[in-house]
């Protein structure tokens, strides 16, 4: 178990390290595609109508699945570069608390 994001992101990135993941660096545009195809793979989930979570041959898919897929990437990339998940989460929470309404008045 893990008690904050830094220590999550650490445990990923060791995973990921001991299974060759990091054998070769990655630029920051590889980290976004594999981020990105993770979103997709949810996507695609959601179209085909499949649950948030099912087991296949003992491995879980699905839309929440994949969605989790791209945070493990995300915080892969976050521990290979020395970022502190905790402490940036922490700033930008507190500053999105402070912004209005429905800021910037945008449509999805």
């Amino acid at each position: 178990m893990f008690s904050n994001l830094n220590d999550l992101a650490g445990r990923i990135n060791e995973t990921a390290r001991i299974l060759g993941w990091w054998d070769k660096d990655r630029t920051f545009g590889d980290v976004i595609a594999l981020c990105h195809s993770e979103l997709s793979e949810a996507l695609e989930e959601y179209r085909n109508h499949k649950p948030f979570m099912y087991m296949v041959d003992g491995k879980p898919e699905g839309v929440a699945v994949e969605m989790i897929d791209c945070i493990i990437r995300i915080l892969d990339w976050c521990a290979q570069s020395g970022v502190n998940v905790d402490g940036i989460m922490e700033e930008k929470l507190d500053y999105n608390e402070t912004r209005p309404y429905r800021h910037g008045g945008k449509e999805l």
